[in-house]
């Protein structure tokens, strides 16, 4: 199958965004697919806040999306906006680097006041940086993601049933990608 870069860009150690889309990685690597999380905070903060595009760090990105077939791409929302973290990596890479590429927009908040920060911040950038697929994103309450003690991950199921959903399409999306590179 492919192999999707799943990038979390929030800055929280204790984020709801990195819960949601490690639980997201689980599910898109019983479907067969190899699954790299990266989490932007885990980025040497020199290398983001120095915009040293040539630092190794952010080179190892470059060649992580350069052999991704899809991207997936969270964010908190934050002032009906992505995180400045996710700026800050985005911004580093090469103006087409997601050229090619399938990408599955999602993000996370505490208000549905910022549900189109998906439509009207995140997709135009994903966008101008020469993405091949933007399927369809999705926004997650923050009170919709639970973890449990044992740290597993509980969507409410209101919220997950269309978030499996998005997921599912954007799989489907990598493989008749995957096939038409193969033809």
């Amino acid at each position: 199958m492919a192999t999707v870069l799943s990038i979390s860009g929030s800055p929280s150690p204790t984020s709801r965004t990195v819960r949601l889309l490690r639980h997201l990685d689980a599910r898109l690597t019983l479907q067969g697919h190899r699954v790299i999380p990266l989490d932007a905070r885990a980025l040497p903060p020199q290398a983001l806040t120095g915009a040293d595009p040539t630092h190794p760090a952010i080179e190892r990105v470059n060649t992580l999306l350069r052999d991704a077939d899809g991207v997936v791409v969270g964010t908190p929302v934050y002032k009906a906006a992505y995180s400045g973290l996710l700026k800050s990596l985005l911004d580093l890479l090469p103006q087409y680097a997601l050229t090619g590429k399938t990408v599955l927009p999602l993000a996370t908040g505490g208000t549905t006041a910022h549900v189109l920060a998906i439509d009207y911040a995140l997709r135009p950038v994903l966008s101008a940086m020469g993405a091949a697929h933007i399927t369809q994103g999705w926004f997650v309450l923050d009170r919709h993601i639970t973890t449990e003690a044992d740290g597993t991950v509980t969507v409410d199921p209101a919220t997950a049933e269309p978030l499996d959903h998005v997921l599912d399409q954007f799989s489907s999306a990598l493989t008749r990608a995957a096939h038409l590179s193969r033809a």
